[in-house]
């Protein structure tokens, strides 16, 4: 339908019905009642008010590719963003900030810094999704995080109707979350992100994965960034259509933090159960002076889930057991089904309680 606004606007077209399930890397979910394509600022702002007036949920959707959508789909407006533009603005002191707007493909982001040899991101590439659903989830992989060079966030406030930069601190960012997906949860629409990355930086080779793919080689930011493609697509972590493993949101779960004393408990009841042998260590990455991160797809593997894993139309990627694929017509509460019984069984084993890392939509509990 369309809605005819006050005069100097163009009219706003809202569709009904639409079916999401092709809107997202898994494959699965229903219908969204109203829809909305955003290509500007303004064309959002008259969405999210019109919603509003209407009283009516919505959902920001990106590139759906960290999302599970319920199969009774959304009762409300799913808004997808379509802003388009990067902007590199000239270095000062060694620095360079680029803007980007929030419907940019992520990856074609972290090329265009790469060609531009500004560092800060490089690891970060291949990652599916959008750049305006970087800053939500602190997203991070390979030893980086956006946090690290997200100097400001341009958001529309549903509250007010204002639009204005939030900083870095703002942001309040942790491990996988920031003031958007937790204490300030859809308060803020993302309308575009202003990263700080360095002209003629060095690549950020910390992570394992990376550290014994170059050995004692000093790789280039091209020479990075294709190394963790090639890492990440041997895992099915990158969205390929043919490889049946993509059909995913890549990692489901977040690796747990713990305090040294849990830590210290999981790894003695591992030992008892001859999890690990004696002098055998925990996987794990320290974090701060404080705690201990734990990676999930170890905890997974070590509860009986192995690569593969089959769950009806459900199962785990061949590749990754971090991945819930989707072996073909499956339904939202599938995904729903195999994702319960991996949290019971690692609960049951080693007393963690997996946290899932996509957004759930239209369930009645997340």
């Amino acid at each position: 339908m369309t809605i005819n606004l006050p005069k100097k606007q163009t009219k706003l077209f809202i569709q009904k019905n639409v079916e999401l399930t092709p809107l997202t890397t898994l494959r699965v979910g229903g219908t969204a009642r109203f829809f909305v394509e955003a290509e500007t600022e303004e064309e959002i702002i008259r969405a999210i008010k019109w919603a509003t007036a209407e009283r009516l949920p919505i959902f920001v959707l990106g590139s759906g590719s960290n999302v599970l959508i319920s199969d009774k789909g959304f009762d409300g407006l799913v808004l997808k963003i379509l802003l388009k533009g990067i902007q590199a603005q000239e270095p000062l002191d060694g620095k360079v900030a680029v803007i980007a707007r929030a419907g940019e493909n992520w990856d074609a982001f972290c090329e265009f810094c790469v060609r531009k040899n500004l560092a800060g991101v490089e690891c970060l590439s291949g990652i599916p999704g959008s750049v305006g659903g970087t800053p939500v989830q602190n997203v991070g992989a390979y030893g980086q995080e956006v946090s690290e060079t997200i100097s400001s966030v341009k958001v529309f406030e549903r509250k007010t109707g204002k639009v204005f930069e939030m900083s870095n601190t703002d942001c309040k960012f942790s491990y996988r979350a920031s003031v958007f997906n937790t204490t300030e949860k859809d308060e803020y629409i993302v309308l575009a992100v202003t990263f700080c990355l360095a002209e003629g930086g060095k690549p950020k080779i910390e992570y394992a994965d990376l550290k014994n793919f170059f050995g004692e080689k000093q790789p280039t930011l091209a020479e990075t960034r294709q190394a963790v493609i090639d890492i990440r697509a041997r895992k099915s972590m990158v969205i390929i259509e043919s490889d049946p493993n993509s059909r995913s949101v890549g990692s489901f779960f977040k690796n747990p933090i713990v305090s040294l004393e849990k830590f210290a408990e999981i790894k003695t009841s591992a030992r008892r159960q001859r999890i690990i042998a004696r002098g055998e260590n925990l996987p794990h990455y320290p974090v701060g002076e404080t705690r201990m991160k734990i990676p999930a797809a170890w905890l997974i593997e070590k509860s009986g889930f192995y690569k593969g894993f089959e769950f009806g139309r459900v199962g785990l990627s061949t590749k990754h057991t971090l991945a819930i694929v989707n072996r073909g017509g499956a339904s939202a509460q599938d995904v729903l089904d195999l994702k319960e019984k991996i949290q019971a069984g690692v609960k049951e084993k080693f007393g963690i309680e997996l946290k899932a890392e996509p957004v759930f939509i239209g369930f009645r509990e997340s």
